[in-house]
């Protein structure tokens, strides 16, 4: 009996460690959230002053309302994020998914050889292909125009393997069968796999969307016109001559979080899902 409680008490002793633990490395990673945020809210005077204030004495406003008010249209940059984030959360995913139930329930020669190959890819910098890229848009004329974001983010080798992974964890037996009674491998796709894969489907999506609304490197490329610059594009206008107006960049950079968290929140449900029913298999 003794025994039995003192393994209770160390048990108990050790999760509060834990959490405590965990507890600390979450405020750690946290902390440049919460000063950007608080910023946000305070005046130029007030932003480098020691100690740090994490709550302002005096909040203003102010900031926020001339992010959306004022310059060269940081609106206009919103919906273009949003415009290209998306269009590619709702068809990357579409894609992948076509694409690793190819390479997980139909038969061909050389699949599994094509599907290494296609995974090599994900070894390439992205940074290997910007003037390949440029060349390949410039002969297509989509070269300044959001096609240039968008075309190459609908295919995602990361989406791909995530996905595949996933339907391979399904019955080989149940596509079979579906076969046998007439089903096609389009109907089968759309009425068995589609519905069974929500999971890791939106857990690709939220990661997809993330990955887009941070894009910089290709919106920097690919993109000339002030009018089609994304968020993080847009960030450069409160690059000062003097200096940077960090009040002012806070505000935006707290602005375009929101749509991340509101995306993570719809779908965090997934996510843990969709990772454990994605894990590697085969």
């Amino acid at each position: 009996m003794n025994a039995s409680v003192s393994r209770t008490l160390r048990n108990r002793v050790a999760k509060g460690l834990n959490t405590i633990i965990m507890a600390f490395l979450s405020l750690l990673l946290l902390s440049p959230m919460l000063w950007m945020i608080s910023t946000s809210f305070k005046k130029p005077k007030d932003v480098f002053t020691y100690p740090i204030q994490w709550i302002p004495l005096n909040p203003v406003l102010t900031n926020h309302i001339k992010v959306w008010t004022t310059g060269d249209g940081f609106l206009m940059f919103y919906l273009n994020s949003l415009k290209i984030s998306v269009t590619l959360m709702i068809l990357a995913p579409l894609l992948a998914a076509l694409a690793a139930y190819g390479f997980s329930k139909i038969e061909f020669k050389g699949r599994n050889g094509i599907f290494f190959l296609y995974l090599c890819l994900m070894m390439i910098p992205q940074q290997v292909l910007f003037v390949p890229k440029f060349i390949m848009f410039d002969w297509m004329h989509i070269y300044n125009t959001h096609w240039a974001l968008i075309l190459p983010g609908l295919f995602s080798v990361f989406g791909v393997f995530m996905i595949r992974q996933f339907f391979l964890t399904i019955p080989q037996e149940i596509s079979e069968a579906a076969l046998i009674d007439g089903a096609g491998h389009i109907r089968i796709f759309i009425r068995m796999f589609l519905p069974l894969s929500k999971p890791v489907l939106a857990t690709f999506a939220i990661i997809d969307f993330t990955w887009n609304w941070n894009d910089y490197e290709n919106a920097l490329i690919f993109l000339i016109d002030k009018k089609l610059y994304t968020v993080p594009i847009g960030m450069q206008n409160f690059m000062l001559e003097a200096g940077v107006d960090y009040n002012l960049m806070m505000a935006a950079a707290t602005a375009g979080v929101v749509p991340l968290l509101i995306v993570f929140f719809l779908g965090q449900k997934y996510i843990i899902q969709g990772f454990s029913s994605s894990a590697v298999k085969g």
